[in-house]
C-alpha cells in the first residue's frame, strides 16, 4: 500500500519595512513567492536536502530477521519523524526473485550471500553488501521435548514428524549441510518456504520438531524447546545487508542501514540471539 507522505513547506519570514514606497513591498512579495516554489521544488527532489530525513523506507528483510528488524525499525521512526520503516519478511530467495523482478524496495537483508548474489549479479544493489550478523540453527521441538530429541541423528527416526526449510532459502540450505556433515540422511513430512512456517508446524503441534535459527526458538518464546546440535557449526549462516540501486528513498534507506549495523543495532540483534561477525 502506497502512503502518501505530507510535505511542510516553509512559510517566508515577513520582511520589515520601514518608509517602502507600494512598488518596493509588491517586489519583495514576488521574490518570496519564487523562493518559496524554489523551495518547494527542493524538498519534493530530496528528502535529506534540509538535513531532515522524511517518507516511507521500504525494507526486504529475510524472515528470520522479523522481530529485531521490526524492532529497530520503530527505533528509527522515533529518531527520524516523519519517516515509516515498512517491511517485507519472507525466504531470501523469494525476496530476491522479486527485487530482480523489479520490485521497488530500498534495503535488502538476506540471509545467506548466495541469496544476495542474486540481487547484486543482476546489478541491483548500490555498493558492496556488507555483513551484519551471523546465525545458527537448533532444532526446535515441542515444549519439553517430549520425544526426547538429543541430537540431529534422533530426526532420522521414522516415526518422528519433522519439518525442514525449503532447499532453496538459506534455513533448508543450512540444514542440508549440517546433516552431510553428520553423514545423516532425512526426508521431512514437509519443505516450508521459510523459517517461521516451519516453526509454526511446531508451535501448531503439527510437527514433532523442525530445523531452524536459534533465534527463531528464542523468539517463540517458550512455545517450542530448542536443541543444540554440533554439526551446526558446519552450517553458520552469515546476513549480508545493502541498500537497493534503485531505491526510491536512499538517504532515509542508507540511515537504516547504518542503525542496523551500529552499536544500538548490533545490541538489538544480539539481544535476539544472532551472533556478530
Amino acid at each position: 500500500m502506497t502512503r502518501s507522505v505530507r510535505r511542510t513547506h516553509r512559510i517566508p519570514r515577513t520582511a520589515r519595512v520601514a518608509g517602502a514606497g507600494a512598488a518596493a513591498l509588491l517586489a519583495l512579495s514576488a521574490c518570496s513567492s519564487s523562493s518559496d516554489t524554489d523551495s518547494e521544488s527542493a524538498g519534493a527532489s530530496s528528502s535529506s536536502s534540509s538535513g531532515k530525513l522524511s517518507g516511507q523506507v521500504t525494507v526486504f528483510a529475510a524472515a528470520s530477521l522479523k522481530e529485531s528488524f521490526t524492532t529497530l525499525g520503530e527505533t528509527f521512526e522515533k529518531q527520524h519523524p516523519g519517516t515509516e520503516v515498512t517491511f517485507n519478511f519472507a525466504g531470501s530467495d523469494t525476496l530476491a526473485a522479486s527485487i530482480t523482478g523489479g520490485a521497488p524496495a530500498d534495503v535488502f537483508a538476506s540471509a545467506s550471500p548466495k541469496t544476495m548474489a542474486t540481487v547484486t549479479d543482476a546489478g541491483a544493489t548500490a555498493g558492496t553488501p556488507a555483513t551484519f550478523v551471523r546465525n545458527q540453527l537448533e532444532i526446535a521441538t515441542l515444549p519439553g521435548n517430549p520425544e526426547h530429541i538429543s541430537s540431529l541423528k534422533d530426526l532420522t527416526d521414522s516415526g518422528l514428524k519433522v519439518v525442514l526449510c525449503d532447499r532453496t532459502v538459506p534455513c533448508g540450505a543450512a540444514a542440508r549441510k549440517a546433516l552431510d556433515a553428520g553423514g545423516l540422511d532425512l526426508t521431512p513430512v514437509s519443505y516450508e518456504q521459510d523459517v517461521k512456517a516451519a516453526l509454526t508446524k511446531v508451535e501448531l503441534k503439527e510437527a514433532d520438531a523442525a530445523v531452524v535459527y536459534k533465534t527463531d526458538v528464542k523468539a517463540a518464546d517458550g512455545k517450542v524447546t530448542g536443541v543444540d546440535f554440533p554439526e551446526s557449526a558446519k552450517a553458520v549462516n552469515d546476513y549480508p545487508i545493502t541498500l537497493l540501486k534503485d531505491a526510491p528513498n536512499a538517504d532515509a534507506a542508507r540511515a537504516f542501514v547504518e542503525l542496523v549495523k551500529s552499536a544500538e543495532g548490533q545490541r538489538v540483534l544480539t539481544g535476539a540471539g544472532f551472533r556478530t561477525p
